[in-house]
């Protein structure tokens, strides 16, 4: 069934006027139509089950009919990463959401060779991955940010996982989540790796762990899912 990402509150009876954007996609591109039956989620409520209402592809109406499931929020875990090229970025932003990040922050390195961020295009990546793989919730995405900036502003209480490329082949890969329960983040740095001096900083932080990820140096990409799935699976609500 359809899944359809709405900025709006949403409960029993509720109206819900759709975007031109959001019309185009349901009746041109779902062919759907009055009386057909789709699942609307906002990020506050849990799922819904809806009906169209109205059809027209320059907006429409649909009307909330009941709850089916629950709001389900992802565990408190933060994926940064250094930004690469665009398709492998829109990559990292896609899969955090299927792999339940609660916060995605593209942070700038003394390596990033990415061109701009476009932070809008990230969260559209978030909501269609939202939409696809059934969650109730859109993970924020956050404007990139210098890792500096980000490291000197620290929350209390958030351990953060360094992945660190230099620990490839160590043994116990992964065994570093074990010591960051949530909340937590992960970082992932650019495809050069991090500058001596960000590794020297990132060592000497109370808060951060280092964490290695196989026998092999991972590409960014790879590396957040790969770091993603060993933290879920040690700490998150995977178990």
């Amino acid at each position: 069934m359809v899944r359809l990402y709405v900025d709006a509150p949403l409960a029993e009876g509720q109206p819900v006027a759709l975007t031109r954007e959001q019309a185009h996609y349901l009746f041109g591109v779902m062919r759907l139509a009055p009386g057909d039956a789709l699942l609307l989620f906002d990020g506050l409520s849990g799922e819904w089950r809806a009906e169209v209402a109205a059809a027209d592809r320059r907006g429409g109406e649909l009307l909330c009919r009941e709850r089916t499931r629950p709001l389900a929020p992802p565990p408190d875990l933060w994926l940064m990463f250094a930004p690469v090229k665009k398709a492998r970025t829109d990559l990292i932003v896609e899969k955090a959401v299927e792999m339940g990040a609660a916060r995605i922050l593209p942070v700038l390195t003394e390596f990033t060779s990415a061109e701009r961020v476009r932070p809008e295009r990230l969260r559209a990546h978030a909501v269609e991955a939202a939409e696809q793989c059934g969650a109730t919730v859109v993970p924020e995405v956050a404007e990139a940010v210098r890792l500096d900036r980000l490291l000197a502003g620290w929350p209390a209480g958030r351990r953060l996982c360094w992945a660190d490329e230099r620990g490839a082949g160590e043994p116990g890969a992964g065994a570093g989540f074990a010591a960051a329960p949530a909340p937590a983040a992960l970082l992932i740095g650019p495809e050069g790796g991090f500058s001596p001096a960000e590794r020297a900083r990132l060592g000497a932080l109370p808060f951060v762990v280092r964490v290695t990820l196989g026998p092999r140096i991972l590409r960014a990409d790879t590396a957040a899912v790969a770091a993603m799935a060993l933290w879920q699976a040690a700490q998150g609500d995977w178990r």
